[in-house]
């Protein structure tokens, strides 16, 4: 179990420097008024991530610092959610360290690590609950009342509200694609047409791979067919010679006489026979040479109704490249691409259909898992009510009566709603239940929300019957409580420290009182005490044990520390607390 071992606070309010030591089970911090007893809760609500105030910081301080020692259990998710923040434990310790400076600027720290507040305060979640006139307000909520109910009632409501949780998730899932769906089927019906026409006129067209750059050269070619012709026979001339001109000189007759010349001596000289060998190749290649020039020009297309067909293709083409893409080989892959976006497009109706049927499956599913989860509720709340009841019987309100209020809240129509109880009702993640917790102070007394049928005292108590129910079933390990007494005297605070006491074997409680009653029961009580100057120093929190601790008991009852009257019945208090322990 997690235990906050120990505070160090410095230039917080009335307190200089002081180390606040705190037991792991009950502890009471005592001290005269103004003394600065609130300054231990004001400290831990620093450490657990809140708002801080400038106006804390001592007249005359830079900074305002808290710093924090918990112990917690390997593996707990108080842990877990430091070390994911990087933090690193001190021998099973978790240091936090806050400081607060006089301009307001704030910084947390965590197991060494410099962290955003952010994270203390998730942390804070995890390790205590706080409850002072100002932090129990946040269970005076319906909403909070709600989850306080569910952690209550465990698996019964657990179990139901996971498959109702998916099933939710699930229906949000479906609804909006749908929507989208619904509300942009003009668009997509606009975005089908137009891939249906480019479609077409790709179709159309019927382009190959590579057609437009073989086309392209084509038309080169016919385009200059008789240029290209003339050069083709003028070379052939040059090469072969003119038929029609014996006398005419040509490279094929220049070279062979060359190798005429080569070959008679060849026989004599190595190097030469391999030049002879090399002017055979060139005769060779001339040859070869001048019979494709002669098949070049026999076969080139000078045909213009052929170039006017490869022109017309070749707009056609261009026309498509325009829309589609950069060339050919990009417009059939738009076309491949917008082919299978047609066929998710054109399939909309048929997956509109799917999914309004998958949402009404899911909707009546829902108002199932909804009836459940409502019974469930149901189910806890008359026990955690009972349980609630019998403890404010022993806090002095033995006529108080506990219960709750589970009610849902009409739909406008079935389309918005699921059906609970044969009504359409709205719903939410968490169910469709509101709930709210009822008082009854007495007999008689119409049940309404505690934060209006209770008065300060009587809210205190109902705060400390549901923590001590709650630590049977979802325990925080440090409880801290301020002003839990508030209008509370009598039998009364000796009942509200006997159920402090008995909160304390299951958890840490820290509880700042003025009550002798409530003190009594403490494991340990510390005393808070300021100096000649008004400031609370090192010295200022101590300990009280025997003696010292029967005076201060002494001087909260009767106001005066040396009256017998007063000793005998703060030693009588001890004793009764020691018996019940």
């Amino acid at each position: 179990m997690s235990v906050l071992e120990e505070m160090r606070i410095r230039s917080l309010g009335v307190i200089d420097d002081a180390v606040v030591e705190l037991s792991p089970g009950f502890t009471a911090v005592t001290g005269e008024t103004g003394a600065g007893k609130t300054m231990v809760v004001t400290s831990l609500g620093l450490l657990l991530g809140g708002r801080a105030d400038p106006a804390l910081v001592r007249v005359g301080a830079k900074a305002a610092v808290v710093e924090g020692r918990i112990t917690v259990s390997e593996g707990d998710a108080a842990a877990l959610r430091a070390e994911e923040a990087g933090a690193e434990l001190d021998d099973g310790a978790l240091l936090i360290s806050r400081t607060v400076s006089a301009e307001g600027r704030s910084r947390a720290h965590l197991g060494g690590r410099s962290v955003p507040v952010g994270v203390l305060t998730e942390l804070a979640d995890e390790l205590v609950a706080v409850h002072g006139q100002t932090d129990q307000q946040g269970l005076l909520k319906p909403a909070r009342q709600r989850g306080a109910l569910d952690r209550y009632a465990g698996d019964g409501v657990e179990v139901p509200h996971a498959k109702y949780a998916a099933a939710y998730r699930r229906l949000r899932a479906v609804a909006t694609e749908l929507e989208e769906l619904t509300t942009r089927a003009r668009e997509r019906a606009q975005e089908a047409d137009l891939l249906r026409f480019g479609l077409n006129e790709v179709a159309a067209v019927e382009p190959l791979p590579g057609e437009d750059v073989e086309l392209a050269a084509e038309a080169e070619r016919l385009g200059h067919a008789e240029a290209l012709a003339s050069a083709a026979a003028l070379a052939h001339t040059a090469l072969a010679g003119n038929p029609e001109d014996p006398e005419s000189v040509d490279a094929t007759t220049v070279v062979a006489a060359a190798g005429q010349a080569l070959d008679g001596v060849r026989a004599h000289d190595p190097a030469l026979a391999a030049l002879a060998d090399r002017v055979g190749e060139i005769s060779i290649l001339l040859a070869d040479v001048s019979g494709e020039l002669a098949g070049y020009a026999d076969q080139l297309d000078a045909d213009p109704l052929r170039l006017a067909a490869v022109e017309e293709r070749r707009a056609a083409l261009t026309a498509l490249t325009r829309k589609y893409g950069e060339d050919i080989a990009t417009v059939l892959a738009w076309a491949q691409e917008g082919a299978g976006r047609l066929t998710e497009l054109e399939g909309d109706d048929e997956r509109i259909g799917e999914l309004t049927a998958e949402r009404d499956a899911l909707r009546a599913e829902l108002s199932v898992l909804g009836q459940a989860l409502t019974d469930a509720r149901t189910e806890a709340a008359a026990r955690f009510a009972e349980a609630v009841t019998e403890e404010l019987a022993s806090l002095a309100m033995p006529h108080a009566r506990v219960s709750f209020a589970i009610r849902q809240t009409e739909a406008a129509d079935e389309a918005s709603g699921i059906d609970i109880g044969g009504r359409s009702v709205l719903y939410g993640p968490s169910g469709a239940d509101e709930v709210e917790l009822l008082l009854a102070p007495h007999p008689g007394a119409q049940p309404r929300p505690i934060a209006k049928g209770a008065s300060g005292g009587e809210l205190s108590r109902v705060m400390l019957a549901v923590e001590v129910v709650f630590a049977g079933s979802d325990p925080v390990p440090t409880y801290l409580f301020d002003e839990v007494d508030a209008g509370v005297g009598g039998k009364a605070a000796v009942e509200v420290g006997r159920r402090l006491a008995k909160l304390a074997r299951s958890a840490q409680v820290v509880v700042v009182t003025h009550l002798p009653q409530v003190a009594a029961f403490a494991d340990r009580q510390l005393l808070v005490e300021k100096t000649v100057d008004g400031s609370v120093t090192r010295s200022g929190v101590t300990v009280l044990e025997g003696e010292d601790r029967v005076r201060e008991l002494s001087r909260m009852l009767a106001g005066q520390e040396d009256s017998e009257t007063a000793r005998a019945h703060a030693e009588e208090l001890l004793a009764t607390a020691r018996a019940d322990g």
